[in-house]
């Protein structure tokens, strides 16, 4: 208890725009204070736990006495932490597009969405690697199960998208995101990471939704296209060999055929466990180019969501161009179509491999093997049509928040 009193305390001391308070993480100031008391949380002494055969506490608990901001705390401990969780979930991580950036500039990177926390963790690793800042992230307040977690999030420089209320709450939430992502860029000076769609991608289409788009242009109407150029919004890919949270996203999605799918207690806090912790493959992160250039293209005289959409087929077409396609892809597209389009791209062993594995993940208490079955298809077969911009069946919801 004492732990969560001093953050209330230290934020009742320091002036902060009001607008932000419910929303903005910790600053270096209070993370000082929430820093200097982590190693009494259990539940964080747990994860450090995981890293005390190549760490000893004491080691870490000494260089821990002498933070002094939210980036040493990151590049040391949570370096640490991410290596370790990429270490024992994957077979290698490799990233490209740094070169895209400017190193006086701050950027939108808007990202496709395939896991709760990896995807903004891996342009995080990518900069600490560089020796650059590591962004601010755009989370759901769904996903923030407890007080422990919480407070791990603001002071890694996680702030929260409002995603209940009524459809006024939604609006009044909807504008105030919209001017603290501009806030963040053109104020503090920061780049931020923000999802692509609300909720992850589940059946492999990776797709801007309109809504978003629309919601961070919120704060510069009318001047709606001059707006999201000044945010310098980048499109980032990340690619998975194998999805962590496949088996969970084809059941959610065989269920949801008979009714809306309505998630348990600690469903989501069980998901991004599986996600961080689940084996992956190979995993390849790319940087896109900025798309001002294009924006500055698109006609004024469009509707405000026809111009949205165009913004949004930008972003789409850098992500499926970026997308590393793996063998898996090729299979999977291939055993759909009932065909070998694209059979110099595996061999007859990785097909025999990856199909055993799908056997296994079909496996659920409630849906019928063959159902899953489809469903695992699509997560991994669907990259391959965008990638080669062939037919999908797109089926979205239209919002954001």
């Amino acid at each position: 208890m004492a732990f969560f009193c001093i953050f209330a305390n230290c934020i009742l001391t320091l002036n902060m725009d009001s607008r932000f308070e419910d929303i903005r993480p910790y600053n270096d100031r209070e993370a000082q204070f929430v820093l200097s008391n982590l190693f009494e949380d259990k539940g964080f002494q747990s994860a450090l736990n995981l890293l005390a055969k190549r760490y000893p506490m004491e080691q870490m608990k000494e260089e821990f006495e002498h933070f002094h901001s939210i980036y040493e705390f990151q590049s040391t401990i949570v370096k640490r932490l991410i290596d370790f969780f990429l270490d024992s979930s994957t077979d290698s991580v490799t990233y490209e597009g740094i070169e895209n950036l400017k190193p006086d500039k701050q950027y939108l990177f808007i990202a496709n969405h395939r896991d709760i926390v990896v995807d903004s963790v891996l342009l995080q690793n990518y900069f600490f690697e560089k020796g650059i800042n590591s962004t601010k992230i755009a989370f759901g307040d769904n996903l923030l199960s407890s007080p422990s977690v919480t407070a791990f999030a603001k002071v890694n420089k996680l702030f929260m998208v409002k995603r209940g209320g009524s459809p006024r709450e939604r609006l009044a939430n909807s504008q105030l995101l919209s001017e603290y992502i501009h806030h963040i860029l053109t104020e503090e000076k920061e780049s931020v990471w923000i999802a692509q769609r609300n909720g992850r991608t589940k059946n492999g289409i990776d797709l801007t939704q309109q809504g978003l788009i629309k919601m961070i242009g919120n704060f510069a109407k009318p001047a709606f296209l001059e707006g999201l150029q000044s945010l310098n919004i980048v499109p980032v890919t990340v690619s998975y060999e194998y999805e962590s949270c496949d088996r969970l996203k084809a059941r959610e999605l065989a269920l949801s055929e008979e009714s809306a799918y309505v998630k348990k207690p600690g469903e989501d806090f069980d998901s991004m466990k599986q996600g961080i912790t689940g084996y992956k493959g190979r995993v390849h992160f790319v940087i896109g180019h900025p798309i001002n250039d294009e924006i500055g293209r698109i006609s004024t005289d469009l509707p405000i969501n026809e111009q949205a959409m165009e913004v949004c087929h930008l972003i789409d077409k850098q992500i499926y161009n970026n997308f590393k396609l793996f063998p898996n892809n090729y299979i999977a597209y291939d055993l759909q179509e009932n065909r070998k389009e694209f059979a110099d791209h595996y061999t007859d062993e990785q097909k025999s491999a990856f199909i055993d594995y799908l056997y296994k993940q079909s496996v659920a208490d409630d849906v019928p093997p063959e159902k899953m079955m489809l469903y695992l298809l699509d997560i991994y077969g669907n990259p391959v049509r965008t990638h080669y911009d062939k037919p999908v069946n797109i089926s979205t919801e239209d919002h954001y928040l």
